[in-house]
């Protein structure tokens, strides 16, 4: 039988809608004068200091990344064993989320666990290793094609100021991992009130390390492997390139330990004999045993960081906890 249509034009095929593409605002020089003044500024100071934003190179990030996974760090695993259990609890108490602004978002793994439940259009990683994020985003793009990317190498310790193609409206900004306990109670404060000034009457959701007992405190940042030990050393690698110093990390040693009275971890490097570092134009020499400090992690009791969160504008706060109450994670509205 005759079919006109077996003669007729092929119909057009749709054509389908274009993915959007990442797009990456570098906001941070790594090896720019504001990074080599800050550096060393420490480095000449009566008691030397190296900020730990300066342990996250490429190789910085790719060994945190290793630390996560061994048994004796603990944050990661309650962390993620928290956003498993309640991330839809969370997102229903932070409200219904447009923008998701990720700070400090290394290779964005956790971040994911929030996408099915807060269903962003955008999503916002932001981080000081930019070669890292790069190479997240790129996977990103592969495996969510219809989420809008707008990735940002930014030191936000010194600002949050974002570009104008970042969403204002709905706008929910995730801190894991316990990285305000790198900042002392009083700038942390402060960095909460800048996120909620920037949270345009959206929500915050931030990982919390809370206190407990010495050995397990300790062993997390001294794991058997010496993963942490690697990861502290390569920042000297990392200031060398950056300053020009001539760092040695055989003439150095890994210490952390827990201050009790400042309720924190720190973190130091240690001179394992006398040893002069050079870089343009000066010098200093280290006496052994003398240390450079590179890290404090503040641990809180959730009462206390409660207040904070309070007294930087934030309200309607609660928090989870895993079974063991090792971890929080705190949600609040701006």
């Amino acid at each position: 039988m005759y079919n006109p249509s077996y003669f007729a034009s092929p119909p057009i095929a749709a054509t389908a809608p274009e993915r959007p593409l990442p797009r990456f605002h570098q906001l941070h020089a790594d090896g720019g004068g504001v990074a080599r003044t800050e550096l060393l500024a420490g480095l000449t100071a009566a008691r030397p200091y190296i900020s730990p934003k300066f342990l996250y190179d490429h190789l910085g990030s790719t060994l945190f990344t290793a630390i996560t996974q061994v048994d004796e760090y603990y944050p990661t695993r309650c962390e993620t064993e928290i956003l498993g259990r309640h991330a839809s609890e969370m997102i229903s108490h932070v409200g219904p989320v447009k923008t998701l602004i990720d700070l400090g978002a290394g290779d964005c793994v956790k971040a994911e666990a929030l996408f099915d439940h807060a269903c962003p259009v955008q999503y916002v990683p932001v981080d000081i290793s930019s070669d890292y994020l790069r190479s997240a985003i790129t996977r990103l793009n592969g495996r969510y094609p219809e989420l809008e990317l707008v990735a940002i190498g930014m030191d936000f310790f010194n600002g949050l100021d974002f570009p104008a193609d970042v969403g204002r409206e709905q706008r929910l900004f995730f801190y894991p991992g316990s990285s305000i306990g790198n900042l002392p109670p009083a700038e942390a404060a402060a960095l909460l009130a800048r996120i909620r000034q920037q949270s345009a009457g959206g929500g915050l959701l931030i990982g919390v390390d809370l206190i407990k007992d010495r050995t397990t405190l300790e062993l997390a940042y001294n794991d058997p492997l010496g993963l942490t030990a690697a990861f502290n050393l390569n920042m000297l690698r990392h200031t060398n390139r950056i300053v020009g110093t001539d760092f040695d990390v055989s003439h150095w040693q890994h210490v952390a330990f827990f201050n009790e009275s400042q309720s924190r971890i720190e973190m130091h490097l240690q001179a394992a004999s006398d040893v002069t570092v050079s870089w343009p134009d000066a010098s200093r020499t280290f006496q052994r045993g003398e240390r450079i400090h590179t890290e404090s992690s503040y641990k809180y009791r959730p009462a206390g960081f409660k207040a904070m969160l309070e007294k930087s504008g934030f309200h309607n706060v609660r928090y989870w906890t895993d079974p063991a109450e090792r971890f929080a994670v705190f949600g609040a509205r701006a």
